[in-house]
C-alpha cells in the first residue's frame, strides 16, 4: 500500500523560526501483513500545537518531550479508524486516537498504545478529540481545577493570553462556567477579539498588536486580576502579573512566545515580576496535564456533556490534506489559527 507521510527535513535552529521548508512529504509502501498486536489505521485527522516547536530541537527542554529525528516520520495528536486489526482491543472500524499519531495518511501502529473513544461524546465530530474532548480540553479544565481555585461566589477575574488558541479559548469559558464573574481574553487581531466575546461569551478581549495592554488590563479588569491562565509568556504576562491581586495565581501552561528563543523552561522572568510575585505572595506553578491522568476519563466526559448542551462553544481552523501539514504548523506559530488547528487527512 503507498502511503503519504511528513518527515522533519531540518530543524530552524533554537533561535529560529519554523518554516514549511522543515518538513518534507515522501511516498513510502506499507507492507500489508501485520504482526500480532499491530493494527492498520487510517488517518482522519491530525494536530499541530505549539509544544511541537520543542520537538523540532535536539534537545526539547522538556524531559517528557522527545525531540523528533532528521529524515523520519513526524508524530503528535491523531485520531483514526482501525482497518484491519490484529490486537485483541481493537476491531475494524473502532475510531482510535493516539499522543504518538505518525503523520501519515495511513499507519500501521501498536495496537495498546491506541485509545479507543466513543464518537457520541462528541456527537460525531471526531477532530474534537484532539482539542475540546482530548488532551486540549483536559489541560484547560484540569488546569483550572488543580492550579486555579476559581470559587463561584467570589467575584473573581481571570484573565486568559493566547485566549483565542486551541486551550485558551476553551480556559476562558471553563473559566466562566467555573464561577468567575469577569473573563479576559488576550489574543492577535480584532477578529479573535469580537469571536471571543460574541461566540464565546468573554467579557471583554485585548488586542495585542493594536492596544496597550497595561490600560485596557486595567480598564477591563477593575477590580485587579485572580487568576491568570498564561499561554504566552513575554511582556503579556509581565503586564498581567503587574496587576494581579495579592493571594493570586498564575496557571503556567505554556510560553509560546518563548519557544523560538534559546532560553530554559520555563523561561527566565524579569527582577520586577520575580518581585510582584514575591510581594503579592501571587503562586505561579508549572502545570503539566500529564501529571493528573487519573482525572482524564471524569473530566473528559464533564467537557463532553458542557459541549452537548451548548455551554463550551468550540472553534477550529481546518485545512485540508497531509501536504499541508507543514504549512499548517507554520501558520498556527505565528497564530494564523482560531481555536484548534486541525489537518483533516481523509474522511
Amino acid at each position: 500500500m503507498k502511503v503519504q507521510r511528513v518527515v522533519l527535513n531540518s530543524r530552524p535552529g533554537k533561535n529560529g523560526v519554523p518554516v514549511p521548508e522543515n518538513f518534507r512529504l515522501e511516498e513510502i509502501t506499507l507492507a500489508p501483513d501485520l504482526k500480532n498486536g499491530e493494527v492498520l489505521a487510517r488517518t482522519l485527522y491530525l494536530s499541530v500545537d505549539p509544544y511541537m516547536r520543542c520537538r523540532m530541537n535536539e534537545d526539547t527542554g522538556a524531559d517528557y518531550l522527545t525531540p523528533w529525528r532528521l529524515s523520519e516520520c513526524v508524530d503528535g495528536g491523531g485520531v483514526g479508524v482501525v482497518e484491519s486489526s490484529l490486537c485483541s482491543t481493537c476491531s475494524e472500524g473502532d475510531i482510535v486516537t493516539s499522543f504518538n499519531w505518525p503523520w501519515q495518511t495511513h499507519a500501521v501502529m501498536t495496537g495498546s498504545g491506541l485509545q479507543k473513544v466513543d464518537p457520541q461524546l462528541v456527537d460525531g465530530h471526531l477532530s474534537y478529540f484532539l482539542g475540546a474532548v482530548g488532551i486540549t480540553g483536559l489541560t484547560a479544565l484540569l488546569g483550572i481545577r488543580e492550579k486555579g481555585h476559581v470559587t463561584k461566589g467570589a467575584n473573581q477575574t481571570m484573565v486568559v493570553s493566547g485566549a483565542a488558541g486551541a486551550c485558551g479559548s476553551i480556559a476562558g469559558q471553563i473559566g466562566r462556567l467555573d464561577g468567575c464573574v469577569r473573563v479576559v481574553g488576550i489574543c492577535g487581531s480584532d477578529e479573535k477579539c469580537k469571536a471571543l466575546v460574541e461566540d464565546l461569551g468573554f467579557s471583554a478581549a485585548i488586542n495585542y498588536r493594536l492596544e496597550d495592554v497595561p490600560t485596557r488590563l486595567k480598564e477591563s479588569c477593575p477590580n485587579g486580576i485572580d487568576v491568570y491562565f498564561d499561554n504566552v509568556g513575554g511582556a503579556i504576562s509581565d503586564a498581567v502579573i503587574a496587576q494581579m491581586n495579592n493571594g493570586s495565581r498564575v496557571i503556567l501552561c505554556g510560553q509560546i512566545s518563548q519557544y523560538n528563543k534559546d532560553v530554559p523552561y520555563p523561561p527566565p522572568l524579569s527582577d520586577e515580576t520575580q518581585e510582584n510575585l514575591r510581594s503579592k505572595k501571587i503562586t505561579r506553578e508549572r502545570f503539566t496535564v500529564l501529571s493528573y491522568m487519573s482525572k482524564a476519563d471524569a473530566s473528559l466526559y464533564e467537557l463532553s456533556q458542557w459541549i452537548k448542551s451548548g455551554q463550551i462553544k468550540v472553534l477550529e481552523t481546518v485545512v485540508d490534506g497531509i501536504e499541508t501539514m507543514g504549512d499548517a504548523f507554520c501558520s498556527m506559530m505565528k497564530g494564523g489559527n482560531i481555536g484548534k488547528q486541525i489537518i483533516k487527512i481523509s474522511q
